[in-house]
C-alpha cells in the first residue's frame, strides 16, 4: 500500500468498546463496554482491528474481497498482525481460525478472503492455520442491511465445529466486523467446544453512522 493509503487507515482508538472495539464518537472519556456488549456478552474475550472500516482501507478490503485482488493478503495481513501486537504486546495465540464460507459462496468468489488472510498471518506469526476446524453449513442471505437481531437469527445452526479445540487459545480471524454477529456465533462454537480463550482479529471495524474519523 502506497503512503496515502496508508494514511487513510484510521485506528480504532479510543474512547472504544473494551470488548468489540466499537468506538465511540466523541474524543473525550473512557474506554467502557457498548450496550450491545453490556446486554448480550459475546463469547470473545477482546477484538483487535487494523482500522476502521472508511476511506482507502474500506477499498482495499473491497477490492480484496470483491474484486480477485487475492495479492493485497501479504500486506493486510502483516499491517493487521503489526496492529494486534502493538495492542497486545506478547500476544501468541495456540491456533488461527479463519471464519468460513459455504461451498455456494467459495465456488461463486473461487477463495475464502479470511482464509488467505489467516495463512499470511500464520506465516508470520509461525502459528498454525485449522482451515477446517470450523465449516459453514448453511448458505444465509448476505448479512449487509439486516438489524442485530436479524443477523443473529440469520447466523443460527449456520456453522459446526468438527475439531478438537480443549484447551487451546484461539484467534479468530474475518475481514469486517459490523455487528459481531458472525464472529460471536463462531466464538459460541468454539467456547463450547472447550477453548481457553477466543481473541478475534478482523482488518476493518464498522463504526456507528454518526461517527467520523478525526
Amino acid at each position: 500500500l502506497c503512503q496515502r493509503c496508508l494514511a487513510g487507515i484510521h485506528p480504532c482508538s479510543s474512547p472504544r468498546c473494551p470488548c468489540c472495539s466499537l468506538p465511540y464518537p466523541t474524543e473525550n472519556g473512557t474506554d467502557h463496554r457498548c450496550e450491545a456488549c453490556l446486554r448480550r456478552p459475546p463469547a470473545f474475550a477482546w477484538v483487535s482491528a487494523l482500522g476502521l472500516y472508511q476511506e482507502s482501507l474500506r477499498e482495499a478490503v473491497h477490492r480484496f474481497k470483491f474484486e480477485g485482488a487475492i495479492g493485497l493478503d501479504r500486506a493486510l495481513a502483516r499491517l493487521l498482525g503489526e496492529a494486534v501486537a502493538a495492542e497486545r504486546p506478547g500476544y501468541v495465540p495456540d491456533l488461527i481460525v479463519p471464519v468460513p464460507l459455504h461451498r455456494r459462496r467459495l465456488r461463486q468468489r473461487s477463495y475464502n478472503q479470511a482464509l488467505l488472510l489467516a495463512r499470511q498471518l500464520g506465516r508470520c506469526w509461525r502459528v498454525p492455520v485449522a482451515a477446517r476446524m470450523l465449516v459453514r453449513t448453511r448458505a444465509t442471505v448476505p448479512q449487509q442491511g439486516l438489524s442485530a437481531e436479524a443477523r443473529r437469527h440469520n447466523l443460527g445452526g449456520a456453522f459446526r465445529l468438527q475439531e478438537e479445540v480443549a484447551g487451546r487459545k484461539i484467534l479468530l480471524l474475518d475481514d469486517v466486523l459490523t455487528t459481531g454477529a458472525t464472529v460471536d456465533e463462531c466464538s459460541r462454537l468454539l467456547r463450547r467446544g472447550g477453548a481457553a480463550e477466543i481473541g478475534v482479529a478482523v482488518l476493518g471495524r464498522a463504526p456507528r453512522p454518526d461517527f467520523i474519523a478525526q
